[in-house]
């Protein structure tokens, strides 16, 4: 495990607001992200100042994957919830991503000499982290989807299987609990 630079780790945590204020802003910029850009910019704030302490806490720890995977996946079942496209939400990931490794290039790599390879080591971490979350958050989405399906539209399970074959949907009980259910199945 790598050790980082206490500033780095202390700055996600404490400025997550400032960081995830970027991360509007880039949303503001991609015409794309639709569903992104109807949320006002307070909700959108909310909605990405969480990542920030996670990414600090990996950073400073290690991966949990209990935790980074129940983050992610609960990303992924609320965007399903609130009726997002899953390539909105896997894009808002990769501006999440950007967004931290402008803030290493630009500052944080500059404030010293010794800092540019810790920045670079950061940026390897935190591209493992947005792929791990993309990950995860895809197989949220699927999840919701699954149960949704098979809720609302009564859809065969031979069917459903067919189409969702990822062995890693629960297609039953999940690994990971939430405390919210958007479709009214059992939780």
């Amino acid at each position: 495990m790598y050790m980082f630079d206490r500033v780095l780790i202390d700055t996600l945590s404490l400025k997550s607001r400032d960081f995830a204020t970027r991360w509007k802003d880039a949303i503001r910029k991609s015409p794309q992200l639709r569903h992104y850009n109807k949320l006002d910019d307070v909700a959108l704030v909310e909605a990405n100042a969480p990542f920030y302490p996670l990414l600090a806490r990996t950073l400073d720890r290690g991966f949990d994957l209990s935790i980074v995977g129940e983050f992610f996946i609960g990303i992924g079942k609320r965007r399903v919830c609130e009726g997002f496209p899953i390539s909105e939400v896997v894009f808002a990931i990769s501006l999440f991503q950007r967004t931290v490794i402008e803030y290493l290039m630009m500052e944080f790599a500059m404030e010293l000499p010794e800092r540019m390879c810790q920045s670079v080591r950061a940026q390897a971490r935190v591209a493992e982290f947005c792929l791990l979350g993309s990950f995860y958050i895809s197989k949220g989405f699927l999840e919701e989807t699954y149960a949704s399906m098979g809720v609302h539209n009564k859809i065969a399970e031979e069917l459903l299987d067919k189409y969702l074959q990822d062995e890693f949907i629960f297609k039953g009980e999940s690994s990971f609990r939430l405390d919210f259910d958007c479709y009214g199945t059992a939780d």
